[in-house]
């Protein structure tokens, strides 16, 4: 372990993914059928195929291939063992019916065959005919026109058995399932982060030197599932993108390599999340493919992954270290993982966090407050506003009482309308509008008139000023019955020097 992380840093822990160790807590779960093993054997068998097995004889030679090596070689033997024996006593019978039995010894005899005279002599003949030996004690003479005719026959014939059988045993041998052997696959699967996305990981690597040409990797995905027209289907492949649009699913498979697949709004991992992968049931092939450069045949190399073979939060060992003048790959450390911080939910439920929109800050009574003083605005709305309220607070006085002071205030919202034009600098707030007030009345000029005029304003609209919110109702007054209306003056004095006498004593009173 020390020398592990001398080399490749301190931040590697490997952990044992073996099954049976004591510290796997999890609970352990029944071992159900794998459609593919390990070892790429698929586990299905066909059964009640009827009147479809003369298929199998219509393709002998294929049929043969696909058998074990068992039955290959007891087939082998059989049919040269028969084809001897059967060719071994059509000799016998010709001799037996020539009578050349009978004469085997005679000299001045012209037999079939010469020296042929049992069943061992005519088995001897056909071995050495059909192995073309030829030792020249036994051989056919001229006048035995039948025995040239089965010895053509038995030529074709066993060049036709010698083609079928030693044909069918090399294609057997020469199949590159034994070099799909040296193909690795990591006994389990992992899932972490890469480049910042969440994505499923499994190791590949070649033992031989020689290399796997033309080597592409494909990856299904086989689930049950029920469509929505109500349909189940139990082994359902559905295809997993490991780099197809890419082009990172074409290997150069010198040095083990590591297949990504990235989990997107397109993956069916798409909503798995590390407390979902206990429950589901699911079975990952991964199917190799390339060309052998020594023979030239296409290979296939199969494995297939579990779900509780897929280890959430882990990521390889690297296996490749650096030496003098060449890259050294450590198999022993091929399988070997270490955990890595990953996020436990899924990629479905981190888009849909990241979607959301973030809370607007509130802001606090303080800021509230200057904020709203600073964005006062001294306009006709406000004194609209202002005179609607006085309007509602007045409307218990005498009409006339009500029309003079409609009236005045209509004068004196015009001259500050027209004495905020002809400034070039104008007020942005209610804040900005006593100092200006100042300026004017210290100012000398024409306007002297219209200074008593903004006092008044000033003194009698005071809630002008302030925001609507903080707009305050004046008192009512007591109703006081009057009779005589006298319109404001439109400049210069107390408004209340023009009222008549009785109106004076009446305002005295209140």
């Amino acid at each position: 372990m020390a020398a592990l992380r001398r080399k490749f840093g301190e931040d590697y822990q490997v952990v044992n993914t073996n099954r049976d160790t004591a510290a796997f807590t999890a609970p352990v779960k029944k071992k159900r059928q794998r459609f593919v093993e390990k070892n790429g054997r698929c586990n299905v068998q066909h059964g009640n195929l009827g009147g479809e097995t003369s298929r199998y004889i219509s393709d002998l030679f294929t049929t043969l291939v696909d058998l074990k090596w068992r039955w290959n070689l007891l087939i082998f033997v059989l049919t040269y063992t028969v084809a001897w024996l059967v060719m071994a006593s059509m000799w016998w019978i010709i001799a037996y019916i020539r009578g050349d039995i009978n004469h085997g010894h005679d000299s001045s005899y012209t037999p079939c065959v010469a020296n042929v005279y049992n069943f061992p002599s005519a088995f001897l003949f056909f071995i050495e005919t059909e192995a073309t030996i030829g030792y020249g004690y036994r051989y056919i003479t001229e006048k035995c026109p039948e025995g040239i005719i089965l010895f053509l026959f038995q030529s074709l014939l066993g060049s036709i058995v010698d083609a079928f059988l030693i044909g069918c045993m090399f294609i057997k041998m020469s199949q590159p399932k034994k070099r799909a052997e040296t193909l690795m696959f990591s006994q389990d699967s992992v899932i972490s982060q890469r480049d910042g996305k969440l994505c499923l990981m499994f190791r590949v690597g070649n033992l031989r030197n020689s290399h796997m040409v033309s080597a592409q990797i494909r990856c299904k995905l086989i689930k049950s599932r029920q469509t929505p027209e109500g349909e189940f289907l139990p082994l359902d492949q559905c295809e997993l993108d490991v780099g197809f649009g890419t082009g990172a699913d074409q290997l150069f498979l010198v040095s083990p390599l590591t297949i990504c697949h990235e989990i997107n709004p397109k993956s069916p991992f798409f909503d798995l999340s590390q407390r979902s992968l206990m429950n589901e049931q699911f079975e990952i092939v991964v199917i190799l493919e390339g060309i052998v450069e020594t023979t030239g045949m296409t290979c296939q190399a199969r494995t297939s992954y579990t779900e509780d073979e897929v280890l959430w939060g882990h990521r390889f060992l690297p296996v490749m270290s650096l030496e003098e003048g060449f890259f050294r790959v450590d198999y022993s450390q091929f399988h070997s993982t270490f955990e890595v911080n990953t996020p436990p939910y899924s990629v479905k439920d981190h888009d849909e966090k990241s979607s959301l929109p973030s809370p607007l800050p509130t802001p606090t009574l303080g800021e509230s407050h200057g904020h709203a003083r600073r964005a006062r605005v001294f306009s006709v709305d406000c004194i609209n506003t202002t005179d609607r309220e006085e309007r509602a607070g007045q409307s218990r006085l005498p009409s006339k009482l009500q029309r003079m002071s409609s009236s005045g205030k209509e004068d004196l919202q015009r001259k500050v309308l027209m004495l905020g034009s002809q400034h070039s600098e104008k007020a942005c707030s209610t804040g900005d509008l006593p100092l200006k007030l100042q300026r004017l009345s210290s100012s000398p000029g024409p306007e002297a008139a219209a200074r008593l005029q903004l006092k008044a304003l000033k003194l009698g609209f005071e809630p002008m000023t302030q925001s609507t919110g903080d707009l305050q109702l004046p008192p009512t007054p007591a109703p006081v019955p009057a009779r005589i209306h006298t319109p404001l003056p439109s400049g210069g004095g107390r408004p209340e020097d023009n009222l008549p006498a009785k109106l004076r004593r009446m305002n005295a009173d209140r």
